[in-house]
């Protein structure tokens, strides 16, 4: 059956000689593959290729069978025409590690309308402004309130932020109790929009030393979710 949908380009890889196996965070069944026969072989497979730029946000017409491993698109549409993320380097750099994290955290084949709602507008808004040096760090704190596992911002006064169980506690208990500047710029970061993340000013060695813990903290809570592979030219760029 023919349904039409809105989507976000995940993931893509090259299927035997001439095929792609794209990957969609679709609005309506969450997370999809496709396969796309013949695309590398001709100069309008070219064209058919450019809608699926990472983090694209495109409709599509699909027919979908439940329990399918690869569906199929009868018909694409761009949806967003982005202005600077895919040709600025460092918004490029940004789109790749974020996709490669969201492949890896999104794994539901079934809607999530406001997780969706709220990929759409921070790309959007990553697409349209310059001062985005923070802009990964509260996108991948705010993206934990989707993915079920937001710190709790009840005691956030307490000295010390436990990653494992996600609370604020006046003692350190184990190995994953942070009380050094991480602390404060989490604080920083709950308490944030962002129209207002380039306030925070932070040094490159900071900027990563969060990142660390970030990533380490969806490890703990996602049970499938491994340091991205982009991370070290991500790492480079923002050094």
């Amino acid at each position: 059956m023919f349904y039409t949908t809105n989507a976000i380009v995940l993931s893509k890889l090259k299927y035997r000689d001439n095929d792609l196996i794209v990957s969609c965070y679709t609005q309506d069944f969450g997370v999809l593959s496709f396969l796309l026969r013949g695309v590398l072989k001709s100069k309008k497979g070219n064209t058919k290729i450019a809608y699926f730029q990472l983090l694209s946000q495109i409709q599509i017409v699909i027919d979908y069978k439940p329990n399918r491993a690869l569906h199929t698109i009868k018909e694409v549409k761009i949806n967003t025409f982005y202005t600077s993320l895919h040709t600025q380097v460092v918004k490029s750099t940004i789109v790749m590690f974020l996709a490669d994290v969201l492949t890896m955290a999104l794994k539901e084949e079934e809607s999530n309308l406001e997780l969706f709602s709220f990929l759409e507008q921070k790309l959007d808004w990553l697409d349209k402004h310059e001062k985005i040096s923070n802009f990964h760090l509260l996108f991948l704190l705010q993206l934990t309130k989707y993915l079920g596992f937001y710190p709790d911002t009840s005691l956030v006064e307490f000295p010390y932020f436990n990653l494992s169980s996600g609370l604020f506690e006046n003692k350190p208990y184990g190995k994953y109790s942070v009380s050094d500047e991480n602390l404060e710029f989490l604080k920083l970061f709950l308490g944030i929009i962002f129209d207002d993340v380039a306030t925070i000013k932070m040094t490159a060695k900071q900027r990563q030393r969060f990142l660390d813990m970030l990533l380490l903290f969806y490890e703990l809570h996602l049970g499938h979710f491994k340091k991205p592979k982009s991370l070290a030219v991500f790492s480079q760029v923002f050094s």
